[in-house]
């Protein structure tokens, strides 16, 4: 079995968060990033080649992935490749859907021969092991397997849902259904036949903005093809909001994580730069926090993920918030329920997350939850007080901030390089 993992997604419910950086190269937990989840699944799980397609903002994910060292995947057969879009002969087009992506890899598979191909999205954070689930595909001589995973039936509308029968076969799909009968929801990992996967995509070729969910799925069973449910029980987080992204990182500081990220048996291997090792100072307070390394505090952390190389200068407080690599809080600084992406600098004497909440005026569905988030790059001056749904990105100035303050709900964003 190879693996085709498709990392090309903007992410764009991150907001500023994905404005430079495809969404699975978006740091988590500290020191590692999103796509080092489903990576780590599949060397856990025997699967050693796997092409990942990439396609918006793809340099920090090329980087990160390199020739797949950190996960044992750099082999003379298989291991790691990056699979850009390019330009034909005859034109060049980019990823249109899911399923035309892996289309216009048809080539590096039939290298590969396989009898089965495992599909992935590189934007879940989960441990999975892909080994059993192939094996459930082979008992029921399935021609596709899903993993499906059971969701509150509130939320299950969100999701594309499943109707099976006793034998977990699957009798009818429901695209995000307004009235679900069925709380098994599509995971977006699936297991296919090589043979029936590489005739859907070349009949369904043709197809505009081809996806797997809305047309080779539907195209498979309306053919009468075995189509199986695999139920997955485990922990599963589409961290694709900014809230859920919030909440999963705060979800690994829990005294006995929901999401172990330390097990001997299911490690999370990731690209490790060589940095020294925290600093401590005296008269810090650290409460209840992941610190990455090289990071050097001076000030107080409570319930917070801090990357590698983050400073926090004497007197600043820092709660429940994800501070990313490389950024800077200064001197006296207060800090609450924020999300401060990589190499930021926040001055001395802010105050972020203050006030009430209101919506955010522009992107009340991104910058919601009461966060403050702030993308990579950026600078904030000092003195000045940031309420909560906001958003800055870029160099701002305290000319940027009526009476030193942006109120809850607004958003700075200023154009140009740091």
């Amino acid at each position: 079995m190879i693996a085709m993992l498709l990392a090309g997604g903007q992410g764009s419910r991150l907001g500023v968060l994905t404005a430079n950086v495809a969404k699975p190269a978006v740091a988590f937990g500290g020191k590692y990033r999103i796509i080092d989840f489903p990576l780590s699944n599949c060397i856990n799980s025997g699967v050693d080649t796997v092409g990942v397609l990439t396609q918006y903002q793809p340099l920090r994910l090329n980087t990160h992935i390199g020739i797949g060292i950190p996960w044992d995947l750099d082999r003379n057969i298989g291991g790691v490749s990056v699979l850009p879009p390019y330009e034909k002969s005859t034109s060049s087009e980019w990823y249109t859907g899911t399923a035309n992506a892996i289309y216009q890899n048809l080539r590096y598979m039939e290298a590969y021969n396989p009898d089965y191909v495992l599909i992935l999205g590189g934007d879940h954070i989960y441990k999975m092991d892909y080994e059993a689930m192939l094996d459930f595909h082979k008992a029921n001589n399935a021609a596709v397997t899903l993993a499906t995973i059971p969701v509150p039936i509130e939320e299950a509308s969100r999701f594309g849902v499943v109707i099976t029968d006793e034998q977990k076969r699957i009798m009818e799909f429901e695209e995000k259904p307004e009235h679900p009968r069925s709380n098994l929801a599509s995971m977006g990992i699936y297991i296919f036949s090589w043979p029936i996967l590489r005739e859907a995509l070349l009949k369904l070729k043709d197809q505009p903005s081809c996806d797997f969910g809305k047309h080779i799925i539907p195209y498979c069973h309306n053919k009468g093809e075995r189509i199986f449910a695999y139920e997955f029980n485990g922990y599963w987080k589409d961290v694709g909001t900014l809230g859920s992204y919030w909440e999963s990182n705060m979800e690994l500081i829990d005294l006995v994580p929901v999401f172990n990220l330390y097990e001997e048996y299911w490690k999370i291997y990731t690209k490790a730069d060589r940095i020294p090792p925290q600093y401590i100072a005296e008269g810090a307070i650290v409460d209840k926090a992941i610190i990455g390394e090289g990071t050097e505090i001076y000030g107080e952390v409570h319930n917070s993920v801090i990357g590698s190389g983050v400073l926090i200068e004497p007197g600043a407080v820092i709660r429940d918030s994800i501070i990313m690599s490389q950024s800077t809080i200064g001197k006296d600084t207060v800090v609450d329920k924020s999300i401060i992406a990589e190499n930021v600098t926040i001055g001395q004497g802010c105050k972020l997350g203050v006030g009430e909440e209101v919506p955010n005026k522009i992107k009340p569905d991104v910058y919601a939850f009461g966060l403050v988030t702030i993308g990579e790059d950026s600078v904030v001056p000092d003195y000045v007080e940031i309420g909560k749904n906001t958003a800055i990105s870029g160099v701002t100035e305290i000319s940027d901030y009526p009476d030193g303050k942006l109120l809850g709900g607004e958003t700075l964003i200023k154009a140009g390089d740091r």
